[in-house]
């Protein structure tokens, strides 16, 4: 449940910040580009940032 979570936030935070960056601002592409680096470091280190975050909200595993 929880890593559905967590794919869910990342593809609606790159969604939002790739929209933003065609009707706002380029610079919105820095927060795509943060959010990627976050999933393959994740991926890496086995550590996400995002999950501790929800652990911490009360989401279960």
């Amino acid at each position: 449940m929880l890593n559905r979570y967590i794919r869910a936030i990342a593809g609606t935070f790159v969604i939002i910040s790739v929209l933003l960056a065609i009707f706002v601002n380029q610079n919105w592409l820095w927060f795509t580009l943060f959010v990627g680096a976050n999933l393959l470091q994740s991926s890496i280190t086995k550590w996400c940032l995002m999950e501790t975050i929800l652990t911490k909200l009360g989401v279960k595993n």
